[in-house]
């Protein structure tokens, strides 16, 4: 069922009225509260250059150190929705359900981060923030909550161009982060061993893709697939995906 009206008109009033000021996100959660209940809203800001920044996450966040820390410090290039809005036309909906690839839930990214966030369902709307800046203020159920039902994603999809201008004229006033001189974490894929191919195939493996997924998005037969993972494992000497991963993680701090 739609929120009520008289509700969703008096809360949205609050929401106008708390703009530019502290309140205005806890103002909007009791906004998209009316559709359906969540735990979490939270946010981050990706640059031109392929960074992430803190956009909207509270100082007393439950797990900040995995949720926040860790996704700066390099887990957001794993992320399905850093992928979803890379270039442009993004939908102003985002939904986890609909974006995540099809070994998601088998990934060292989903088993060491994702999952050690309690994220259980997750839906982003994509906020237009200037000079090729784009934001993601997402909206959570944790733990046992069930995931999001298709009708309440439906419903958010129909205010979500509303919502992002809303959120648009609060945040894109903030003053955008300077670029930084540090390598990007997205470096860490590039191994000097690997051709441009196969580093292409590391990152879907990372992601979360199975052989089957990989040679779709890439045009390349399952069994390709699968001849470039042995030949990528042999040369980085490693004999499994979190390995890989761990592999990632070192290059990471490398990188930094």
């Amino acid at each position: 069922m739609p929120p009520p009206f008289q509700g969703w008109n008096h809360l949205l009033a609050q929401a106008v009225d708390a703009i530019g000021s502290p309140g205005f996100p806890a103002a909007l959660q009791g906004v998209l509260r009316l559709i359906a209940p969540f735990e979490m809203m939270n946010g981050f800001r990706y640059t031109p250059d392929g960074r992430a920044h803190d956009l909207h996450n509270p100082s007393d966040l439950v797990d900040r150190g995995i949720i926040v820390e860790q996704y700066l410090a390099g887990a957001y290039v794993l992320d399905p929705f850093y992928d979803a809005v890379r270039g442009n036309g993004a939908a102003s909906l985002i939904v986890m359900q609909d974006l995540a690839p099809d070994h998601f839930r088998l990934s060292e990214y989903y088993r060491v981060h994702y999952a050690a966030t309690t994220i259980r369902d997750e839906i982003g709307f994509v906020l237009d923030l200037g000079d090729g800046h784009v934001g993601v203020l997402s909206i959570s159920r944790l733990g046992a909550s069930p995931p999001f039902r298709r009708r309440q994603i439906e419903q958010f999809g129909d205010v979500a161009q509303l919502v992002c201008r809303l959120a648009e004229r609060h945040w894109r006033t903030a003053r955008p982060p300077s670029p930084s001189g540090e390598a990007l974490p997205s470096a860490a894929i590039a191994h000097p061993l690997l051709t441009p191919r196969e580093r292409e195939i590391v990152a879907l493996i990372l992601k979360g893709h199975s052989s089957l997924s990989i040679g779709a998005v890439l045009s390349l037969s399952p069994e390709t697939i699968k001849v470039h993972r042995r030949h990528i494992y042999a040369k980085l000497k490693i004999s499994s995906q979190g390995q890989l991963f761990r592999l990632f993680l070192a290059g990471q701090s490398t990188a930094a």
